[in-house]
């Protein structure tokens, strides 16, 4: 489906639904952190990804209500990153985010587990500590984060939950990580792609470059574009308030066959990851 404005949605398996564009905040700082998010959903973005490990819940809690935004008007996404010991330990801090974000009582839209690194006794854990979440209401729809293939597989064997509506790893065109995508199609997960403009280390590939001259757009915007065109969710961060708007100025122009053509063969499995390739 071709991706045609900033309210566009995609549907989850559960049917709750999700922005097409997220905006990400890691190592945005708690003093910049605000402001940054109130630019973004100045801009339009609907959709927040934030995280434990990035010390920033509490600020994009408070930017969302300094927007004068209703909370069903806002996709919160969050993560738990360390088991605390015990599927009741793993929730309390479920809990506390959840408060962070949207107060005593509230919810978050989208809760993941962040990484597959701690082992799997401690992913057990912590998935069903967000079973426990979901099912009581404090998160609308919960998944993973840098999962692999054998990971998702892997939870079947204690998951009252599965498959996990949403798989965020990192895509663009350099780490296309196929098989784990291929995967997540087939049994209707949702892929978020993290890191879809490489941190702006690839703004000056020449294929990139040609691309981006033909359509007279930026580099990242192209590489937004290929995320929305492929299906995913992207999530671009900076906390250059022009460049906020920019990333979310991917509206206006089509990649077309030749481009995603030109793009798709950028893949360098896992050597063009720049945080961590799942696929093995």
């Amino acid at each position: 489906m071709i991706p045609k404005a900033i309210s566009d949605i995609l549907e989850l398996s559960n049917s709750q639904t999700v922005p097409r564009l997220g905006f990400g905040v890691y190592k945005s700082p708690p003093e910049v952190c605000v402001q940054s998010c109130l630019a973004a959903l100045d801009n339009g973005y609907r959709h927040i990804d934030t995280a434990q490990f990035y010390s920033n819940e509490n600020q994009v809690g408070e930017a969302w209500k300094k927007a004068g935004l209703s909370r069903d008007n806002v996709y919160l996404t969050t993560k738990i990153l360390d088991a605390a010991g015990s599927v009741d330990k793993s929730y309390r801090q479920c809990l506390e985010s959840v408060e962070k974000l949207d107060r005593t009582g509230g919810y978050v839209d989208l809760f993941l587990i962040h990484s597959s690194n701690c082992g799997r006794e401690k992913r057990k854990e912590l998935w069903q500590a967000l079973e426990r979440l979901y099912k009581e209401g404090g998160a609308k729809s919960i998944g993973v984060s840098n999962y692999g293939v054998q990971h998702i597989e892997e939870m079947k064997e204690y998951a009252e939950v599965w498959p996990p509506h949403v798989n965020q790893i990192e895509l663009h065109p350099w780490c296309q990580q196929a098989k784990t995508v291929k995967y997540c199609g087939q049994h209707n997960i949702a892929v978020e792609a993290y890191c879809p403009i490489v941190r702006n280390k690839k703004s000056d590939d020449p294929a990139l470059k040609k691309i981006s001259e033909k359509h007279k757009v930026t580099a990242s915007q192209v590489l937004i574009r290929w995320s929305l065109q492929r299906g995913y969710i992207p999530l671009p961060k900076s906390d250059t308030p022009s460049r906020i708007k920019e990333n979310a100025d991917v509206y206006r122009f089509d990649l077309d066959d030749d481009d995603m053509a030109i793009l798709n063969q950028l893949d360098q499995g896992r050597d063009g990851a720049i945080v961590k390739a799942v696929d093995e």
